[in-house]
């Protein structure tokens, strides 16, 4: 069975930044649920001190490592969440998470929240998803 994928966007800004306001998903056998990604090296090393866009860029690239292991890409996105230290700081960059998950051709529901700190001292950025295929 396919899975099937409509968009639920009773408003469309949110469309404009990259991502819809919900994803109905039917007839999909595997949901992915992956634990926050954040810019460490496959030793589990924070990287980019300090470097927010930095941070992003190998965020980014960790969650596609887990869909990769799990046969899925960006494109199986339903849901991403942002969390960040500094909503402010985060927010120029935030146009590479966008035109990644643009080239997949996917604009996953998401909420980005700011928070005190993550759970690894120095990390500024975390992206936690879900994937159906």
């Amino acid at each position: 069975m396919a899975v099937e994928r409509t968009a639920v966007n009773p408003v469309t800004w949110s469309q404009e930044l990259g991502f819809n306001q919900g994803e109905l998903v039917s007839g999909h056998p595997r949901t992915l649920y992956v634990s926050g990604q954040t810019a460490t090296s496959a030793d589990g090393e924070p990287r980019h001190d300090g470097d927010i866009a930095a941070q992003l860029a190998l965020s980014i690239d960790n969650l596609e490592a887990v869909l990769g292991e799990a046969g899925m890409s960006l494109a199986h996105l339903v849901r991403l969440n942002v969390y960040t230290t500094d909503v402010d700081r985060l927010m120029p960059h935030y146009g590479v998470l966008a035109a990644r998950l643009g080239a997949a051709g996917v604009a996953p529901a998401s909420t980005m929240l700011e928070v005190t700190r993550l759970a690894v001292p120095g990390q500024l950025v975390e992206l936690e998803g879900t994937a159906v295929a």
